[in-house]
This record gives C-alpha cells, structure tokens and sequence, in this order.
C-alpha cells in the first residue's frame, strides 16, 4: 500500500473531518456513523486517484517481454490509486457513498467515473489478464475479496447504473467466484497475518457477497474452510498485536469471519474459548499509533484502527452483550480519522475506504 507522490487535499477537508470528529465524541456507546459532510469529504480521495495512473505497483510476474505495459493497458478497469486492490475498494469506496448519500456533491462526477472505467471492454481485458498462465494466483485473496465486495454492492444498489455496472462486471466476478471455490480446498493452512494475505478477512468478505447473492456453492466452500482452520482456536495472542505494519488485525477478522459463519449458541461458546477477555468490563485495548505518516508502511496502523472498529461495531450489532466494545471502537476511529487528509498523507489512496467501511450504517 506504500505510495511516493503528494496527494494535494486542502487542509480545509481535513477541518471538516476534524470538526465532524469533534461533534461525535458525546455517545460512547453508539457507533460513529458516516455523516453528508464526512462522506463529501471521503469521496474526494478515491475521486483523486482513480484515474491517477503513476506511480503504480503493478505485483506482476513477467512470463515475458510481451507481459510488459503501462498500468492502463494491463488493467483498464483498475489502474489508478497506486495498486489493483486499492483501485477496486476506491471504486467500491464511490458506489457504497452514492448508495448511503445520494445527495453527494460531486455525484455526477462520479457516476461518470464509474461508467468510464467499468465497462464491458475494460472487464473483459481484466478477465483476460486473470487469465494469463503466471496470474493464477494475482490479487489472492485480498484483491479478489474487495472485488467481490464491489459486486455485492452493486447488486445491493437500487439505481439504473449499479444494474448496468453489475452487468459489465460479472465476467470478472464469475472468475473470482470460481478462484475461491478452487483455491480454498487446497489451502491445508490459515494465513494469520495483520496484512493483505490474512485469509480470515477474505472468508469474510467472499461470505457477504455470497450471502447476498445466495450462492450456496460458494458459502458451503467458506464455511468448511473456516470451520477447519478456527474452528478449534483458542486463546488467541491479543497482547502481541499489533505488528508493527498491520493494518488488519488476525484475531479479530477471525472473530469477524466466525460470528458470520456460527449459530449464536456456537458462537458464543466458541468466543469462550476464543477471547473471553472481551466480555470483561475491565477489557480494553489500545489505539494502533502511527509515529510517521509519511511512511507508507508505518500508516498501516491508521488501517488497523479503522479495521479493528468494523469488527468491534459489527459483534456489538450482532451481540448485544459486547455493547460496551462500541466505545472502544468510537476511540480507535476517533484517532485515526482526523488524519486521513491533508497535504502529502500516505494513505490517501486507500485509508479513505477504511474509514467509509468502518462508519457505514451500522
């Protein structure tokens, strides 16, 4: 996610999440939600790099001479915002904000990003580029798990333009379906780490869009999957998190992943076992704090925190018996998001949907 250019955002935007932080800070126990203001605010950062091609960290494996090109040619779709994945969740980023804030200021602008860069030809190359004998594995999982985020948006999204969008991606959203369905099987381990290879957070991910579009093939092939891996884990090490460039955090995507896929009866048993530590009243844990964010990798830590309330927010909903983990999610939001703009901020290509995910109505 490390990225060497200067976004250039006036410092106005940063006093209206500042201020917007401030009027929030009055209701420990009731989720901070994403106001008109903030998400204006918001939309302003994917809309800067989505069609900012260089610089670019292509993650590509050259088979040849012949797989080299510049970003847009390899990826039509997703070239901008420094990375794939990081272009996919701007994108995402843009449709979840016109679907919660209609009203947004620029959404005409970006309805006309969105359709310029998700049609049927630059989906079609992306398929082809997923294709290619050494990208097999390209994105795995986190990419292909914010893609299947966007498509289930889309599908959740009343308007003409999310059933046009949703169309012109499928092709892509079928593949990386089948990608899940044929990788899980062979994965004989769990991937827990605090960075984009963390295979708790992409069960999770794939879950929603397969819950959404009920696809029984694809929830059957998680829920084995997760059952075999976390099924059994206890104890989880909260005191060694966080790393020092984590941006997800391994114990909680996995409860994240595990409140999703249990019954209530199952679950409850299996956090007895898992992190019984968080219904304590005296449970507390504290902010990811980030000493440079000029430092692309040091920045992850504003990711952590907004990741670790998404979780928090989401089993407070789910469980109301952790209700009192929402104020500790209220802190970690609190810490990280009146640094998400401003001159030369490192996470600017993708923080933003960090924030915008962690804040969604709740």
């Amino acid at each position: 996610m490390k990225i060497v250019y200067l976004f250039i955002v006036p410092l106005l935007l940063l006093s209206s999440l500042t201020n917007e932080h401030k009027i929030m800070t009055f209701a420990p126990e009731k989720p901070l939600e994403l106001t008109l203001q903030q998400a204006n605010t918001l939309s302003k950062l994917p809309m800067v790099c989505l069609q900012t091609e260089y610089p670019n960290k292509l993650g590509q494996t050259l088979g040849s001479n012949e797989d080299i090109a510049e970003p847009h040619v390899l990826h039509p779709a997703f070239y901008g915002c420094f990375d794939w994945h990081s272009s996919v969740h701007g994108h995402w980023s843009l449709v979840k904000l016109l679907k919660e804030f209609p009203m947004l200021d620029n959404a005409d602008v970006i309805r006309e990003k969105l359709e310029a860069n998700l049609t049927t030809e630059n989906i079609a190359a992306e398929v082809e580029y997923f294709k290619g004998e050494h990208n097999k594995s390209y994105e795995r999982t986190y990419g292909w798990a914010w893609l299947l985020k966007l498509a289930e948006e889309l599908h959740t999204w009343n308007d003409p333009l999310a059933r046009e969008l949703e169309q012109n991606l499928q092709p892509l959203t079928n593949l990386i379906v089948l990608r899940f369905i044929d990788f899980l099987p062979k994965l004989n381990y769990p991937i827990r780490v605090g960075e984009h290879t963390n295979t708790a957070f992409g069960l999770s991910f794939a879950w929603d869009y397969a819950n959404a579009l009920n696809n029984d093939e694809l929830k059957k092939a998680i829920k084995n999957r997760a059952l075999f891996f976390y099924q059994n884990d206890a104890n989880c090490p909260l005191s060694w998190e966080p790393s020092g460039y984590d941006f997800l955090s391994p114990c909680f995507e996995e409860i994240d992943l595990m409140r999703r896929i249990l019954a209530k009866k199952e679950f409850s048993e299996w956090m007895d076992k898992f992190a019984p530590q968080l219904k304590s009243k005296d449970f507390t844990i504290e902010v990811g704090k980030v000493a440079d964010r000029s430092d692309g990798k040091l920045v992850h830590l504003d990711g952590l925190n907004f990741s670790r309330a998404w979780v928090l927010y989401g089993l407070a909903k789910q469980y109301p018996e952790y209700k009192r983990l929402v104020s500790i999610a209220n802190e970690h939001v609190q810490y990280s998001l009146p640094n998400l703009v401003g001159d030369g901020y490192e996470g600017g290509h993708w923080l933003g949907t960090f924030a915008i995910y962690a804040l969604q109505t709740n």
